[in-house]
């Protein structure tokens, strides 16, 4: 009798289960430990991402992805400390977090009183991360390996995205999704750096932030971030946190670093 197939998200969440409970301290452990800037969220991070990623590779004979879940990202945490600082935008609302990543925003989304939280990231071991920290903080948060960024995000009030725009093609493509997003009703909120992909004449400020960073491969320990907001016709319900007016109309506009 054939063992039935698994999924790779399936494969990753045994994998980091697995991660999580062996025995060892190290720069290639994960660890739970309170996020930076956001202490009400603990997360399974690397110690160091680059050492954990080097020594999964070896162990598994073939090339992994980048593992941008075992870091606590800027945009993120931001975009994090906004929601659970203002829990009136995510309570009673349904929640996507697109590119997941650990689930970080998710997460801040569910205790804030969430309906409903999807967390999407086409990366089988940020499925797998946001199982796991979502479990750590008792939470519920759907994860989902689906890419998404040819729908306009279903059914979901709020969407989140953490740190998005650090690569040429990705954003060339969020920005249509986010688009369609805002056309079909949903409140859109992006976390940024200042990545070099940002496409600022399309977006409002909304707050900003120093947010200390465990990234790897950055010159300071600590980065201005925004929270910003697309531009789009209409009346925010809820002045001061949502759309600015204004009928600029969103356009696919072409380094995580």
């Amino acid at each position: 009798m054939l063992a039935p197939v698994r999924s790779p998200a399936a494969i990753a969440l045994t994998v980091l289960e697995r991660e999580i409970d062996a025995p060892g301290e190290g720069l290639d452990r994960l660890r739970l430990v309170p996020t930076p800037f956001v202490p009400e969220v603990r997360l399974h991070l690397a110690e160091d991402a680059i050492v954990w990623w080097a020594r999964m590779e070896a162990a598994a004979g073939h090339a992994l992805p980048p593992p941008y879940w075992a870091s606590a990202w800027a945009g993120g945490q931001a975009l994090a400390r906004h929601l659970l600082d203002h829990p009136e935008l995510a309570a009673g609302r349904r929640v996507l977090d697109l590119a997941a990543g650990s689930g970080l925003v998710a997460i801040a989304a569910a205790l804030a009183g969430a309906a409903r939280v999807v967390a999407n990231d086409i990366d089988p071991y940020a499925v797998a991360a946001v199982t796991v920290n979502a479990r750590a903080n008792r939470v519920a948060v759907v994860a989902t390996g689906e890419d998404l960024l040819d729908s306009d995000g279903g059914d979901a009030d709020l969407l989140v995205a953490g740190d998005v725009f650090y690569d040429r093609e990705l954003a060339a493509r969020v920005l249509p999704f986010l688009r369609r997003a805002v056309a079909r009703g949903s409140r859109v909120l992006v976390g940024d750096p200042g990545r070099g992909h940002l496409p600022r004449d399309l977006l409002d400020p909304v707050t900003s932030y120093r947010v200390p960073t465990t990234e790897p491969a950055v010159d300071s320990s600590v980065r201005q971030v925004e929270v910003l907001r697309p531009r789009f016709g209409g009346t925010d319900p809820e002045a001061g946190s949502g759309s600015a007016g204004g009928s600029n109309p969103m356009s696919p506009v072409a380094d995580r670093s």
